[in-house]
Parts: C-alpha cells; sequence; structure tokens
C-alpha cells in the first residue's frame, strides 16, 4: 500500500501549533518517557514551527527553529546561528520521509531570516540521521531529560 500522501508548512494557526504539541506529546512525552512539564517550555511562543500532515489532516510530524535570544543558550550566543529542536515524527510515518522535510524546512526558515547555520541537540541515536543531511557533531555527550545527546551544527 503506498502511504497517503503529506505536506510539511509552517504552522501558521492555533490549530497547527495545537498539532505540533499533539505530534511532541505522542513521540516525547508517552514514548520516550520525557516529563510534560520541561517537553513545553516559554520557547515555544516566539518559535517558528513546522508541521508534517497527511492530505487527510492527520499530523505526522514536527520541529521547530529557535533564533536570536531564544537560540542563544543553545548556540553559544551565536546570533547567526539558529537552534532547530523538537523534531518528532509519529511511529505510523517513520521511513516516509517526513523527518528529512521537516529539517529541510526549517532549514528553510532559518535562511528566509538570514541565518548563517543551524545548530541541535541530537539524541545520540539519531547522529547518523543528522549527518546523512549535513550535520556535523562536536563537543561531549550530555543528558537532556534522562537521554544522551550530542550538540551538532550545519552551515547553511
Amino acid at each position: 500500500m503506498t502511504p497517503a500522501p503529506y505536506v510539511v508548512r509552517v504552522a501558521e494557526d492555533p490549530a497547527d501549533r495545537e498539532a505540533c504539541f499533539a505530534v511532541r506529546k505522542e513521540v516525547f512525552v508517552v514514548e520516550q518517557g520525557v516529563p510534560q512539564e520541561i517537553e513545553y517550555d516559554d520557547h515555544d511562543a516566539v518559535a517558528t514551527h513546522v508541521l508534517a500532515v497527511r492530505e487527510d489532516g492527520v499530523p505526522l510530524g514536527t520541529g521547530r527553529l529557535l533564533y536570536g535570544e531564544a537560540a542563544a543558550a543553545k548556540t553559544g550566543g551565536d546570533p547567526t546561528v539558529g537552534s532547530l529542536g523538537r523534531l518528532a515524527v509519529t511511529k505510523e510515518a517513520r521511513g516516509l520521509g517526513v523527518g528529512v522535510e521537516l529539517v529541510r524546512a526549517i532549514e528553510d526558515a532559518a535562511r528566509a531570516r538570514g541565518l548563517a547555520a543551524v545548530d541541535l541537540h541530537a539524541q545520540t541515536h539519531a547522529l547518523g540521521f543528522y549527518e546523512r543531511l549535513g550535520y556535523e557533531a562536536y563537543g561531549p555527550e550530555f543528558p537532556d531529560a534522562g537521554i544522551s545527546h550530542r550538540a551538532m551544527r550545519r552551515a547553511l
């Protein structure tokens, strides 16, 4: 069976944002056991969120871009670097290329803001995924929400 087509777009309205948060809850809170109180933060209000949605309206994935002051703690304070985060793809959509399309949409949003690079904190099991997209790991492993991560960067 051919998977249903999907689109990736910037989450513009409250319904899109709620769909993004629902995907994050499913993946991070339910699947990975991240405490709900740390999954959502003040940055959600200022981030650019992207959403992958099936043509029938079912959300498949999400991610967000932080920039400026909101990204400073994650990028070493460099105002030309954005921070990709909260990338999540539902179980049913894994392997369909949704994650790649979400990353590219976030990079496009970063370029549109004039940013020169994108940083992210990758769960160590996902390093290969990001490396295939041109990201390079730097620095030591560190825990975040009890999960091992590495910092990565890609120049745009």
